[in-house]
């Protein structure tokens, strides 16, 4: 049985997507993405000599800073700048900038739902943009789960609102489909295989998360095309423009 939704898409039809790059001056990488209504901006400043406080001078350091829209950080900003952390220090490099750190600012620029995957995504485009070493890149998306027990992917934030329960899902945007039978490395750093990481709000049991992961996990096939087709075409054009 096939879900009715406002906007007239189908239970697994993403919104729109917008990539770009290169949107800010001062920033040494930066990039906008956009799904649907919803567009958050993503800069990166570094890396610069020396670490944080309690961490490891023997690898790059990271911090990302989250700022609304509108309003004071709180609670759930806060939750996004740990997960969006933790999803950079999976997908990139540490050893190569030791004792440094990058600064991440994202700035949401309008939230009409999953905004932690928009974020996500347009983090990944930045820090391409930066060029700062990648062992790969990331996806995310968002799972919604109705209270008929339908799945509905990318929700607007009216569909956030009404659902039973949602979840943000991050992918590391490998070629790798199956477990590899030895850990895979690159410069001498383990790459992530299925989940890097979930966070979910509401209530849904481990047979309905399970669902939302497989169903998201295929979506995120179109998500990686978009990004790598995306990013291509503007380094092609960047190369037009130097030539």
């Amino acid at each position: 049985m096939e879900v009715g939704r406002q906007d007239g898409r189908t239970a697994n039809q993403l919104r729109p997507l917008t990539c770009t790059r290169n949107v800010l001056n001062r920033a040494h990488g930066s990039a906008s993405w956009s799904q649907g209504e919803t567009k958050v901006l993503a800069a990166v400043y570094g890396p610069k000599a020396g670490t944080k406080k309690n961490e490891n001078p023997e690898k790059a350091c990271f911090e990302v800073i989250w700022k609304p829209k509108t309003g004071h950080v709180g609670k759930a900003e806060k939750e996004y700048e740990m997960i969006l952390k933790r999803t950079v220090q999976s997908i990139c490099v540490l050893n190569v900038h030791p004792n440094t750190t990058t600064s991440i600012i994202i700035q949401v620029v309008n939230d009409d739902g999953a905004l932690l995957p928009c974020a996500i995504n347009a983090l990944c485009a930045a820090l391409v943009d930066a060029g700062i070493p990648l062992k790969h890149l990331a996806v995310a998306i968002c799972c919604c789960l109705a209270d008929s027990g339908h799945i509905l992917l990318d929700p607007s934030k009216l569909e956030e609102q009404m659902m039973k329960a949602f979840v943000y899902l991050i992918f590391p945007n490998s070629t790798l489909s199956v477990l590899p039978e030895e850990p895979l490395k690159v410069r001498g750093e383990p790459m992530e295989h299925g989940l890097i990481a979930s966070s979910t709000h509401g209530v849904m049991s481990v047979d309905d998360y399970i669902r939302c992961l497989e169903r998201g996990r295929a979506a995120t096939a179109k998500l990686s095309d978009f990004l790598r087709r995306s990013l291509q075409s503007q380094v092609q054009s960047d190369t037009s423009k130097l030539g």
